[in-house]
């Protein structure tokens, strides 16, 4: 007797509804499965597993040859999460379960050899795509899972918590159910949690540090950071996160499904609804920071997709592997490609590196003698290439604290109030972009720049010497324009100014000083 329903595959970011046929032949002494449709060896396993949980739920498998096409069969098939499909298949095929009611739902989960049901990776993405699918009338995910996928489906199809093969076996024969209810908009409003991050007023000094990363916040804009250790530059980095502005609902969306993917999100936190912050070891791999793998799975570039990725002592990265960052970059995502295909990952994220000026520390640093010989320095500053820094848009020195500075209390103006002008100024930056694709001055193309940044003949001049003087590139030029349109912004200024102007050529400078 054949039996059908329906489960789903994760391939990149993106899930697929997968068909599920069971057809039991019922002729023969003893039980043979044969899995067919692309299975990998986890998929293969299951045999095993689904054979175990049958029999310790009380029932027994059908004798005879069982045949399971997962299809579409040229999408590779892997994980456990076609288990429970799989036992509630061969269980329908034998005439327990009403097969009308099985055709028209959506079953993902791993099964244990007891019958319980264990949790999956991407039940977000999963209920995403099942809540498009008109011919799929109700989802069971394990319980584990219910929240992130019930917030996902958004009410569009019913969503039930499984944490036993008993449990759908009694939904299949009619057995009342409650379904999990969740109001994706009431859970963003109330769970909302940037105002945990660490506060920028537990910082001593660093005003000129806080006010660029400031402005990094309010355009999206990449930062560099120089200075000599223990001067506060992670910990400056840490508490940007606190004053991005609050992630939308699709921003949510579609952080929270990379996360899921790859199983980070916690029963307790159904959505990440917080800026990400990813702060990688230098040790990372290119695949590790990129993504990859034989089938592969986002990196860290995309796990700080809408928030912030931090790289520290930027030096000590391999070479190669900062390399890989320039395309994403510019583009904000990652073309990641192998043999079983091309897979996108999105990168949008705001890049903030740390470095020391030399391998002990204290070049340029007037408190302190630098040991390093030149050859030292210009082969430690030369890890850094000219393309990557010309992605950068804001360089600033983080100075050592004087003693004063080190004695005093902390000071200055809290997360909370740095974050409400970045959003006002976001605002200003929403409405002038509408409809055209972008969100922040750090994304504008050639012809938004010629729109929206125009120069008086003062300010071109004074653009011009700058070129001239620093030997600027048209990327760099590029790059001054646009956060001198943020600078302008955060003032309410329509037009840029010589001031906005001439604050984004010193941070794009810096750099000439070191390098």
């Amino acid at each position: 007797m054949l039996a059908k329903t329906y489960s789903a595959a994760v391939l990149g970011i993106d899930a697929y509804v997968i068909d599920v046929e069971v057809n039991a032949t019922g002729q023969g002494e003893f039980s043979a499965v044969s899995i067919v449709g692309l299975p990998d060896a986890a998929v293969k396993e299951s045999r095993d597993r689904v054979r175990s949980a049958i029999v310790n739920s009380g029932y027994s498998q059908p004798s005879g040859l069982i045949v399971i096409n997962l299809a579409p069969a040229d999408i590779k098939k892997e994980g456990a999460a076609y288990d429970l499909p799989i036992a509630l298949g061969i269980l329908a095929s034998d005439g327990h379960l009403n097969r009308e009611i099985l055709a028209s739902t959506a079953v993902v989960g791993e099964l244990a050899l007891d019958g319980s049901v264990r949790p999956v990776r991407g039940a977000l993405p999963i209920a995403l795509e099942v809540a498009k699918n008109k011919n799929i009338k109700a989802l069971l995910v394990p319980g584990p899972n219910v929240e992130e996928a019930a917030l996902a489906a958004a009410g569009e199809v019913p969503v039930y918590p499984i944490n036993y093969l008993s449990e759908a076996i009694d939904f299949f024969k009619g057995v009342p159910m409650l379904s999990a209810e969740a109001n994706i908009t009431g859970y963003f409003d109330q769970h909302y949690d940037s105002l945990r991050a660490p506060d920028f007023a537990d910082v001593k000094g660093q005003v000129m540090v806080k006010r660029a990363l400031e402005i990094a916040a309010t355009g999206g804009h990449n930062t560099l950071m120089i200075g000599p250790p223990g001067t506060g530059k992670s910990m400056l980095a840490m508490r940007l996160p606190g004053i991005l502005p609050e992630m939308t609902l699709q921003e949510t969306l579609e952080t929270s499904k990379i996360h899921s993917i790859l199983g980070l999100l916690s029963g307790g936190k159904p959505l990440l609804n917080a800026r990400p912050f990813r702060s990688p070891h230098h040790t990372v791999s290119d695949a590790g920071l990129l993504g990859g793998g034989k089938n592969p799975l986002p990196g860290e570039i995309s796990l700080a997709h809408n928030g912030v990725l931090f790289l520290d002592e930027l030096p000590e990265f391999k070479r190669n592997v900062l390399e890989v960052l320039r395309q994403p970059l510019e583009t904000g995502s990652v073309t990641v490609s192998r043999a079983a295909g091309s897979f996108v990952f999105p990168a949008s994220f705001i890049l903030v590196a740390a470095m020391n000026p030399c391998p002990c520390g204290h070049y340029n640093n007037p408190r302190r003698q630098c040991r390093c010989s030149s050859s030292q320095i210009t082969r430690y500053q030369s890890k850094i290439s000219g393309p990557l820094l010309d992605r950068i848009d804001i360089n600033v020195e983080v100075a050592q604290l004087s003693e004063n500075e080190l004695m005093s209390a902390p000071g200055g103006e809290s997360s909370a109030e740095i974050r409400k002008r970045v959003a006002e100024a976001r605002k200003i930056q929403e409405q002038r972009l509408a409809g055209l694709g972008v969100h922040c001055n750090a994304q504008l193309g050639p012809r938004e720049l010629q729109r929206f940044c125009r120069l008086n003949t003062a300010n071109q001049t004074l653009l011009r010497h700058a070129i001239q003087s620093y030997n600027l590139s048209a990327r760099a030029y590029d790059r001054i324009l646009r956060v001198a349109r943020t600078i302008a912004d955060l003032s309410h200024a329509t037009e840029i100014g010589e001031e906005h102007l001439f604050e984004a050529i010193n941070y794009r400078i810096l750099d000439r000083n070191y390098w």
